[in-house]
């Protein structure tokens, strides 16, 4: 599976050694000085600290160290439909909801439907969509309709109350498999 490309800094080295700033690759791994190709995905910090250390270590004499995450890659969110500017947008891992999402397009255009948004999300070979009332989050302050997005999602604005899947999604979902098929 895929994994989002994350920037780690090792604390407790020389500046020399080059480890203070490290990339985790979309593989999950990262190259390291002496001790090359690690995996990290699928590990948490303490976890990932502890491998790190038991590989420099092999090589270096290490003091002491931890890893600290600097900052994550950034998501790739469609933006589709009735939207002011439709299009792929990147979004920081701070606003990962549609509320971004939507206002990275410069909002709802005039005929599009903000009580009917579909978010679509593949996982494996299934498409799974969700209907979001953002109106309601902006109204009511309804925080379950700001649904949280993951990288590759698709937020899409209909132009009518009702949704014909065929017509107004399945366009897109050809894309999303393209998409996670150059990515995965």
């Amino acid at each position: 599976s895929k994994y989002d490309v994350i920037n780690v800094m090792v604390v407790g080295f020389p500046d020399g050694i080059g480890v203070n700033d490290i990339m985790v690759g979309p593989d999950g791994y990262v190259q390291l000085p002496y001790a090359g190709m690690v995996k990290l995905a699928g590990l948490n910090i303490q976890e990932a600290t502890v491998l790190i250390s038991e590989k420099l270590g092999e090589y270096i004499k290490i003091p002491s160290m931890s890893v600290m995450i600097k900052s994550y890659g950034p998501r790739k969110i469609y933006v589709m439909g009735e939207v002011n500017k439709p299009g792929i947008y990147d979004i920081s891992i701070d606003s990962m909801n549609v509320y971004a999402a939507i206002s990275s397009a410069n909002g709802v255009a005039t005929h599009g439907r903000p009580k009917h948004i579909q978010v679509l999300r593949s996982i494996g070979d299934t498409m799974y969509y969700k209907e979001v009332n953002i109106d309601a989050f902006i109204k009511k302050h309804d925080l379950s309709q700001n649904l949280a997005l993951q990288d590759g999602d698709i937020v899409y604005v209909p132009a009518s109350n009702k949704i014909d899947l065929k017509e107004d999604i399945m366009p897109y979902v050809s894309i999303y498999g393209v998409y996670h098929g150059l990515t995965n």
